[in-house]
This record gives C-alpha cells, structure tokens and sequence, in this order.
C-alpha cells in the first residue's frame, strides 16, 4: 500500500504568506508616525526610563524616541546626537525585516540563528556603547 509524498514545499513567490511581516511594518510605521507627531523632547508623553531614573545614567536605548522623531522630520545629525547607535542600527533592521519577509514569502523553513557570532558581537557593541556613553569621555554619545 503505497501513501502519497506530502507536496514539496513552495519556493514561488506568494504574496498571501506576507500577513506577519505586512502586519509588523504598519505597526512600525505607526509607531514611528505616533513618535514623528508627539514629541519626546514634551513631558507626560512617554514613560521615563527605569535605567535612567534609578542611577541617573543613560541606557543604550536611551535618547532612541528623540531620535526616530528627529529622523522622521528628515534632522540626521539631531538623531546621531540623540542615539548614534540606533541610527546605525535602523539600516540593519531594515535589512532582517527584508530578509524576513522574502523567505516568508516563499515559504521558506525558518532557521534557527546558524551561527551566534554576529548576535554575540552585537551584543558586545551595545554594551561598549553604553558603557562609553556613561564615561566622561565618552559624554557626546550621551542624549
């Protein structure tokens, strides 16, 4: 008795499997709209960061919001003086989110992160950045 072979995966494009990546780029284009309307420089808008108020010293996020409203009125050198890191990191997500999004598309297996190397030096970039920011040397990477 033989059973049929399951059907083989698709590698076609379809534009009916980009649901999840379409539903996260409206929700980052809202948020970023929100932060591009309301000001983070105005009180009462935003929560305060925890970091912040406990040791008084600025996270690696911190300076984040005032610098996606300064990218969002086109002010690139505001933004690099809000948060460089993000700014320098905004490309990169832009380029997972693609990436994401085309192996959706073709209905491609998700993999898991085959080699940590890059996450691992992420990791150690943001942590370098924040402990430059909170040194006196380092005070013009500070929001």
């Amino acid at each position: 008795m033989n059973t049929p072979a399951p059907p083989a995966p698709s590698t076609g494009f379809r534009l009916r499997n980009l649901g999840l990546p379409a539903v996260s780029l409206a929700l980052l284009g809202a948020a970023t709209a929100y932060v591009g309307l309301v000001d983070p420089r105005e009180s009462g808008h935003y929560p305060p960061c925890p970091y912040l108020l406990l040791t008084g010293l600025p996270c690696p996020g911190c300076g984040g919001l005032r610098c996606v409203h300064a990218l969002t009125h086109l002010d690139l050198p505001a933004a690099l003086g809000y948060n460089a890191l993000a700014v320098a990191l905004f490309p990169l997500i832009g380029v997972l989110w693609l990436r994401w999004a085309v192996r959706t598309a073709r209905a491609r297996p998700r993999r898991g992160l085959a080699d940590p190397r890059p996450l691992w030096a992420l990791l150690v970039v943001v942590l370098l950045f924040w402990i430059v920011r909170d040194l006196p040397f380092g005070t013009a990477l500070a929001p």
